[in-house]
Protein backbone atom coordinates (compact mmCIF):
# COMPACT_ATOMS: atom_id res chain seq x y z
CA UNK A 1 0.00 0.00 0.00
CA UNK A 2 3.06 2.25 -0.34
CA UNK A 3 2.25 5.79 -1.46
CA UNK A 4 -1.34 5.81 -0.23
CA UNK A 5 -2.89 6.36 3.17
CA UNK A 6 -5.19 3.46 4.02
CA UNK A 7 -8.07 4.82 6.05
CA UNK A 8 -10.21 1.68 5.92
CA UNK A 9 -7.89 -1.32 6.37
CA UNK A 10 -8.80 -4.81 5.23
CA UNK A 11 -8.18 -5.87 8.83
CA UNK A 12 -6.80 -4.29 11.98
CA UNK A 13 -6.71 -4.96 15.74
CA UNK A 14 -6.18 -1.58 17.37
CA UNK A 15 -9.88 -0.77 17.60
CA UNK A 16 -10.58 -4.09 19.28
CA UNK A 17 -7.74 -3.65 21.74
CA UNK A 18 -8.95 -0.16 22.61
CA UNK A 19 -12.38 -1.52 23.54
CA UNK A 20 -10.92 -4.31 25.71
CA UNK A 21 -7.75 -2.59 26.94
CA UNK A 22 -8.26 -2.79 30.70
CA UNK A 23 -9.49 -6.37 30.70
CA UNK A 24 -6.72 -7.55 28.39
CA UNK A 25 -4.03 -5.63 30.29
CA UNK A 26 -5.26 -7.09 33.59
CA UNK A 27 -5.26 -10.61 32.13
CA UNK A 28 -1.68 -10.29 30.88
CA UNK A 29 -0.50 -8.71 34.14
CA UNK A 30 -2.07 -11.52 36.17
CA UNK A 31 -0.03 -14.06 34.20
CA UNK A 32 3.16 -12.07 34.74
CA UNK A 33 2.46 -11.90 38.45
CA UNK A 34 1.65 -15.62 38.69
CA UNK A 35 5.06 -16.73 37.44
CA UNK A 36 3.39 -19.60 35.52
CA UNK A 37 3.76 -19.40 31.75
CA UNK A 38 3.21 -22.90 30.31
CA UNK A 39 0.26 -25.29 30.79
CA UNK A 40 -1.13 -23.51 33.82
CA UNK A 41 -4.64 -22.58 34.96
CA UNK A 42 -5.39 -20.27 32.04
CA UNK A 43 -4.64 -22.98 29.51
CA UNK A 44 -6.73 -25.54 31.38
CA UNK A 45 -9.65 -23.14 31.79
CA UNK A 46 -9.48 -21.96 28.19
CA UNK A 47 -9.57 -25.55 26.96
CA UNK A 48 -12.70 -26.18 29.03
CA UNK A 49 -14.34 -22.96 27.84
CA UNK A 50 -13.51 -23.44 24.18
CA UNK A 51 -14.69 -27.07 24.20
CA UNK A 52 -17.96 -25.88 25.70
CA UNK A 53 -18.26 -23.12 23.09
CA UNK A 54 -17.71 -25.54 20.21
CA UNK A 55 -19.87 -28.24 21.75
CA UNK A 56 -17.13 -30.86 21.92
CA UNK A 57 -16.16 -32.95 24.94
CA UNK A 58 -12.45 -32.14 24.81
CA UNK A 59 -10.13 -29.37 23.65
CA UNK A 60 -6.34 -29.68 23.48
CA UNK A 61 -4.53 -26.41 22.88
CA UNK A 62 -1.30 -26.28 20.86
CA UNK A 63 1.16 -23.70 19.53
CA UNK A 64 -0.50 -22.98 16.16
CA UNK A 65 -3.25 -23.98 13.79
CA UNK A 66 -0.69 -25.76 11.63
CA UNK A 67 0.42 -27.82 14.62
CA UNK A 68 -3.23 -28.61 15.34
CA UNK A 69 -3.43 -30.26 11.92
CA UNK A 70 -0.07 -32.02 12.20
CA UNK A 71 -0.77 -33.46 15.63
CA UNK A 72 -4.28 -34.51 14.62
CA UNK A 73 -2.90 -36.40 11.63
CA UNK A 74 -0.18 -38.01 13.79
CA UNK A 75 -2.67 -39.03 16.46
CA UNK A 76 -4.89 -40.52 13.73
CA UNK A 77 -2.03 -42.79 12.65
CA UNK A 78 -1.31 -41.06 9.35
CA UNK A 79 2.16 -41.71 8.01
CA UNK A 80 4.30 -42.45 4.97
CA UNK A 81 2.32 -43.46 1.90
CA UNK A 82 -1.08 -42.63 3.35
CA UNK A 83 -3.24 -40.27 1.34
CA UNK A 84 -5.03 -37.23 2.73
CA UNK A 85 -7.71 -35.57 0.62
CA UNK A 86 -8.37 -31.83 0.85
CA UNK A 87 -9.40 -28.88 -1.31
CA UNK A 88 -7.25 -27.18 -3.94
CA UNK A 89 -7.94 -23.57 -2.94
CA UNK A 90 -6.94 -23.80 0.72
CA UNK A 91 -4.07 -21.97 2.40
CA UNK A 92 -0.72 -23.73 2.21
CA UNK A 93 -0.58 -24.79 5.91
CA UNK A 94 -3.35 -27.35 5.29
CA UNK A 95 -1.17 -29.18 2.79
CA UNK A 96 2.08 -28.47 4.64
CA UNK A 97 0.64 -30.43 7.57
CA UNK A 98 0.03 -33.43 5.30
CA UNK A 99 3.63 -33.35 4.06
CA UNK A 100 4.89 -32.91 7.63
CA UNK A 101 3.64 -36.40 8.51
CA UNK A 102 5.09 -37.86 5.27
CA UNK A 103 1.64 -38.43 3.79
CA UNK A 104 0.50 -37.76 0.22
CA UNK A 105 -1.80 -34.76 -0.39
CA UNK A 106 -4.64 -35.37 -2.85
CA UNK A 107 -6.56 -32.31 -4.03
CA UNK A 108 -10.18 -31.82 -5.05
CA UNK A 109 -11.42 -28.69 -6.79
CA UNK A 110 -13.73 -26.27 -4.96
CA UNK A 111 -17.41 -25.61 -5.54
CA UNK A 112 -19.20 -22.29 -6.03
CA UNK A 113 -19.07 -21.65 -2.27
CA UNK A 114 -15.23 -22.00 -2.18
CA UNK A 115 -15.60 -25.29 -0.27
CA UNK A 116 -14.49 -28.76 -1.36
CA UNK A 117 -16.69 -29.99 -4.22
CA UNK A 118 -18.45 -32.97 -2.66
CA UNK A 119 -19.57 -34.18 -6.10
CA UNK A 120 -15.90 -34.74 -6.97
CA UNK A 121 -14.76 -35.95 -3.56
CA UNK A 122 -15.57 -39.63 -3.88
CA UNK A 123 -13.46 -40.00 -7.03
CA UNK A 124 -10.43 -38.81 -5.05
CA UNK A 125 -10.79 -41.49 -2.36
CA UNK A 126 -8.66 -44.63 -2.81
CA UNK A 127 -7.62 -47.60 -0.69
CA UNK A 128 -4.71 -45.46 0.54
CA UNK A 129 -6.93 -42.62 1.77
CA UNK A 130 -6.68 -42.24 5.53
CA UNK A 131 -8.14 -38.77 6.17
CA UNK A 132 -10.40 -36.19 4.54
CA UNK A 133 -9.71 -32.57 5.52
CA UNK A 134 -12.71 -30.36 4.71
CA UNK A 135 -11.68 -26.70 4.93
CA UNK A 136 -14.36 -24.28 6.11
CA UNK A 137 -12.77 -21.59 3.99
CA UNK A 138 -13.47 -17.91 4.72
CA UNK A 139 -15.87 -19.03 7.49
CA UNK A 140 -18.31 -20.96 5.25
CA UNK A 141 -19.05 -24.43 6.67
CA UNK A 142 -18.69 -27.36 4.28
CA UNK A 143 -21.50 -29.79 3.46
CA UNK A 144 -20.62 -32.04 6.38
CA UNK A 145 -23.58 -34.44 6.06
CA UNK A 146 -22.42 -35.59 2.63
CA UNK A 147 -18.76 -35.61 3.64
CA UNK A 148 -19.51 -37.66 6.77
CA UNK A 149 -21.53 -40.12 4.68
CA UNK A 150 -18.66 -40.60 2.21
CA UNK A 151 -16.12 -40.98 5.00
CA UNK A 152 -18.23 -43.64 6.70
CA UNK A 153 -18.80 -45.46 3.40
CA UNK A 154 -15.07 -45.68 2.70
CA UNK A 155 -13.88 -46.15 6.29
CA UNK A 156 -11.81 -42.97 6.47
CA UNK A 157 -11.58 -40.35 9.21
CA UNK A 158 -12.32 -36.63 9.06
CA UNK A 159 -10.15 -33.81 10.39
CA UNK A 160 -11.90 -30.46 9.93
CA UNK A 161 -9.78 -27.42 9.15
CA UNK A 162 -11.68 -24.79 11.15
CA UNK A 163 -8.89 -22.20 11.12
CA UNK A 164 -11.15 -19.55 9.55
CA UNK A 165 -14.47 -20.70 10.97
CA UNK A 166 -14.68 -19.89 14.69
CA UNK A 167 -18.38 -19.40 15.34
CA UNK A 168 -19.57 -20.99 12.09
CA UNK A 169 -22.28 -23.65 12.41
CA UNK A 170 -23.64 -26.43 10.24
CA UNK A 171 -27.24 -27.44 10.91
CA UNK A 172 -27.07 -25.81 14.34
CA UNK A 173 -23.78 -27.34 15.48
CA UNK A 174 -20.45 -25.55 15.54
CA UNK A 175 -17.80 -26.75 13.12
CA UNK A 176 -15.40 -29.03 14.95
CA UNK A 177 -18.12 -30.38 17.24
CA UNK A 178 -18.79 -33.72 15.53
CA UNK A 179 -15.32 -34.63 14.23
CA UNK A 180 -11.74 -33.71 15.07
CA UNK A 181 -11.61 -29.93 14.62
CA UNK A 182 -8.44 -27.90 14.12
CA UNK A 183 -8.48 -24.19 14.98
CA UNK A 184 -5.95 -21.40 14.58
CA UNK A 185 -5.74 -18.43 16.94
CA UNK A 186 -3.46 -16.37 14.71
CA UNK A 187 -4.19 -12.69 15.46
CA UNK A 188 -6.33 -12.14 12.35
CA UNK A 189 -8.77 -14.97 13.12
CA UNK A 190 -12.30 -14.46 14.42
CA UNK A 191 -10.87 -15.53 17.77
CA UNK A 192 -7.27 -14.35 17.67
CA UNK A 193 -4.45 -14.33 20.19
CA UNK A 194 -1.64 -11.76 20.26
CA UNK A 195 0.71 -14.27 18.69
CA UNK A 196 0.42 -17.82 17.43
CA UNK A 197 -1.84 -20.43 18.97
CA UNK A 198 -4.13 -23.30 18.04
CA UNK A 199 -6.44 -25.97 19.39
CA UNK A 200 -7.94 -29.35 18.57
CA UNK A 201 -11.47 -30.35 19.55
CA UNK A 202 -12.60 -33.96 19.84
CA UNK A 203 -15.18 -36.15 21.54
CA UNK A 204 -12.71 -39.03 22.00
CA UNK A 205 -11.06 -39.03 25.44
CA UNK A 206 -8.26 -41.40 24.38
CA UNK A 207 -7.53 -39.29 21.31
CA UNK A 208 -7.39 -36.16 23.47
CA UNK A 209 -4.95 -37.84 25.85
CA UNK A 210 -2.71 -38.86 22.95
CA UNK A 211 -2.76 -35.27 21.66
CA UNK A 212 -1.71 -33.97 25.08
CA UNK A 213 1.25 -36.33 25.01
CA UNK A 214 2.14 -35.43 21.43
CA UNK A 215 2.24 -31.69 22.23
CA UNK A 216 4.77 -32.31 25.05
CA UNK A 217 7.48 -34.62 23.70
CA UNK A 218 5.28 -37.73 23.84
CA UNK A 219 5.47 -37.63 27.62
CA UNK A 220 2.98 -38.98 30.09
CA UNK A 221 4.03 -37.32 33.30
CA UNK A 222 7.47 -35.76 33.42
CA UNK A 223 10.72 -36.80 31.69
CA UNK A 224 9.28 -40.05 30.33
CA UNK A 225 8.63 -39.91 26.59
CA UNK A 226 6.49 -42.84 25.52
CA UNK A 227 6.70 -42.04 21.79
CA UNK A 228 7.92 -39.36 19.39
CA UNK A 229 6.38 -36.01 20.23
CA UNK A 230 6.62 -32.27 19.72
CA UNK A 231 6.99 -29.07 21.68
CA UNK A 232 3.69 -27.44 20.81
CA UNK A 233 2.04 -25.70 23.73
CA UNK A 234 -0.29 -22.72 23.90
CA UNK A 235 1.32 -20.42 26.47
CA UNK A 236 -0.48 -18.96 29.48
CA UNK A 237 -0.32 -15.40 28.16
CA UNK A 238 -2.16 -16.27 24.97
CA UNK A 239 -4.66 -18.44 26.84
CA UNK A 240 -5.47 -15.53 29.18
CA UNK A 241 -5.99 -13.21 26.20
CA UNK A 242 -8.16 -15.78 24.42
CA UNK A 243 -10.33 -16.24 27.51
CA UNK A 244 -11.13 -12.51 27.50
CA UNK A 245 -11.94 -12.57 23.80
CA UNK A 246 -13.93 -15.81 23.77
CA UNK A 247 -16.69 -14.16 25.77
CA UNK A 248 -17.21 -11.73 22.87
CA UNK A 249 -16.90 -14.19 20.00
CA UNK A 250 -20.60 -14.75 19.39
CA UNK A 251 -21.21 -11.02 19.28
CA UNK A 252 -18.29 -10.46 16.93
CA UNK A 253 -19.55 -13.16 14.56
CA UNK A 254 -23.00 -11.58 14.51
CA UNK A 255 -21.45 -8.20 13.70
CA UNK A 256 -19.45 -9.80 10.86
CA UNK A 257 -22.72 -11.20 9.52
CA UNK A 258 -24.35 -7.75 9.75
CA UNK A 259 -21.46 -6.27 7.78
CA UNK A 260 -21.77 -9.02 5.17
CA UNK A 261 -25.49 -8.32 4.77
CA UNK A 262 -24.74 -4.62 4.32
CA UNK A 263 -22.16 -5.42 1.64
CA UNK A 264 -24.51 -7.86 -0.11
CA UNK A 265 -27.32 -5.31 -0.16
CA UNK A 266 -25.26 -2.46 -1.59
CA UNK A 267 -22.57 -3.94 -3.86
CA UNK A 268 -23.29 -3.98 -7.58
CA UNK A 269 -21.65 -5.69 -10.54
CA UNK A 270 -19.55 -8.17 -8.54
CA UNK A 271 -20.20 -11.70 -7.28
CA UNK A 272 -20.86 -11.55 -3.53
CA UNK A 273 -20.54 -14.53 -1.16
CA UNK A 274 -23.63 -16.66 -0.66
CA UNK A 275 -24.47 -18.64 2.44
CA UNK A 276 -24.80 -22.37 1.90
CA UNK A 277 -28.08 -23.99 2.93
CA UNK A 278 -27.83 -25.42 6.43
CA UNK A 279 -24.75 -23.39 7.26
CA UNK A 280 -24.09 -20.24 9.23
CA UNK A 281 -21.21 -18.33 7.65
CA UNK A 282 -18.84 -16.76 10.21
CA UNK A 283 -17.33 -14.34 7.64
CA UNK A 284 -13.73 -14.51 8.71
CA UNK A 285 -13.24 -12.96 5.28
CA UNK A 286 -15.67 -11.21 2.97
CA UNK A 287 -14.60 -12.35 -0.50
CA UNK A 288 -16.04 -11.04 -3.74
CA UNK A 289 -15.23 -12.12 -7.29
CA UNK A 290 -14.77 -9.45 -9.92
CA UNK A 291 -13.48 -9.05 -13.44
CA UNK A 292 -10.50 -6.73 -13.48
CA UNK A 293 -9.74 -7.69 -9.87
CA UNK A 294 -6.25 -6.19 -9.83
CA UNK A 295 -7.45 -2.89 -11.25
CA UNK A 296 -10.28 -2.82 -8.71
CA UNK A 297 -7.80 -3.41 -5.86
CA UNK A 298 -5.61 -0.57 -7.17
CA UNK A 299 -8.64 1.74 -7.43
CA UNK A 300 -9.63 0.98 -3.84
CA UNK A 301 -6.06 1.50 -2.64
CA UNK A 302 -6.02 4.97 -4.21
CA UNK A 303 -9.23 5.70 -2.32
CA UNK A 304 -7.68 4.66 1.00
CA UNK A 305 -9.33 1.23 1.19
CA UNK A 306 -7.30 -1.89 1.95
CA UNK A 307 -7.87 -5.25 0.27
CA UNK A 308 -6.12 -8.62 0.01
CA UNK A 309 -6.30 -11.75 -2.12
CA UNK A 310 -6.90 -15.01 -0.27
CA UNK A 311 -5.25 -16.73 -2.14
CA UNK A 312 -3.51 -15.61 -5.35
CA UNK A 313 -1.70 -18.88 -6.16
CA UNK A 314 -3.50 -22.26 -6.02
CA UNK A 315 -1.74 -24.99 -4.04
CA UNK A 316 -0.68 -27.06 -7.06
CA UNK A 317 0.98 -24.00 -8.66
CA UNK A 318 3.23 -23.34 -5.65
CA UNK A 319 6.80 -24.62 -5.75
CA UNK A 320 6.56 -26.38 -2.39
CA UNK A 321 3.82 -28.63 -3.78
CA UNK A 322 5.22 -29.43 -7.22
CA UNK A 323 4.58 -33.14 -6.55
CA UNK A 324 0.83 -32.49 -6.89
CA UNK A 325 -0.38 -32.91 -10.45
CA UNK A 326 -3.78 -32.31 -11.96
CA UNK A 327 -6.13 -29.58 -13.08
CA UNK A 328 -8.41 -27.66 -10.74
CA UNK A 329 -10.12 -25.17 -13.04
CA UNK A 330 -12.47 -23.48 -10.58
CA UNK A 331 -9.67 -22.90 -8.06
CA UNK A 332 -7.43 -21.57 -10.82
CA UNK A 333 -10.11 -19.21 -12.16
CA UNK A 334 -11.04 -17.99 -8.68
CA UNK A 335 -7.43 -17.05 -8.00
CA UNK A 336 -7.68 -14.44 -10.77
CA UNK A 337 -10.97 -12.92 -9.57
CA UNK A 338 -11.30 -13.08 -5.78
CA UNK A 339 -10.73 -10.06 -3.56
CA UNK A 340 -11.15 -9.74 0.20
CA UNK A 341 -12.81 -6.48 1.20
CA UNK A 342 -12.44 -4.93 4.67
CA UNK A 343 -13.96 -7.22 7.30
CA UNK A 344 -13.61 -6.97 11.07
CA UNK A 345 -16.28 -6.40 13.73
CA UNK A 346 -15.26 -2.82 14.52
CA UNK A 347 -15.96 -1.56 10.99
CA UNK A 348 -18.68 1.08 10.99
CA UNK A 349 -21.68 0.98 8.69
CA UNK A 350 -20.50 4.17 7.05
CA UNK A 351 -17.12 2.62 6.27
CA UNK A 352 -18.80 -0.41 4.72
CA UNK A 353 -21.06 1.83 2.62
CA UNK A 354 -18.05 3.86 1.51
CA UNK A 355 -16.34 0.67 0.33
CA UNK A 356 -19.51 -0.24 -1.57
CA UNK A 357 -19.67 3.18 -3.23
CA UNK A 358 -16.08 2.90 -4.44
CA UNK A 359 -16.53 -0.67 -5.72
CA UNK A 360 -19.70 0.35 -7.54
CA UNK A 361 -18.03 3.44 -9.00
CA UNK A 362 -15.23 1.28 -10.42
CA UNK A 363 -17.65 -1.27 -11.88
CA UNK A 364 -19.69 1.46 -13.59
Amino acid sequence: MQGYVIMIPQFELRRQYSSLKKELDDAVLSVMESGVFCLGDNVAKFEEEFARFVGAKHCVSVASGTDALILSLRASGVGSGDEVVTVANTASPTVMAVLAVSAVPVLVDCDEFYNIDVKKLENAITKKTKIIIPVHLYGQPCDMDRINTLAKKHGVKIVEDCAQAHGATYKGKHVGAANTGCFSFYPTKNLGAYGDGGAITTNDAAFAEKLKMLRAYGQKGTYDSKFFGYNSRLDEMQAAILRVKLKRLNGWVERRREIARLYNKNLQGVDVPREKEGGKHAYHLYVIAAKGRDALAEHLKKKGIGTKVHYPVPIHRQGAFSMIKGSYPRSEENATKILSLPMFPELTDEEVLRVCREVNAFVK
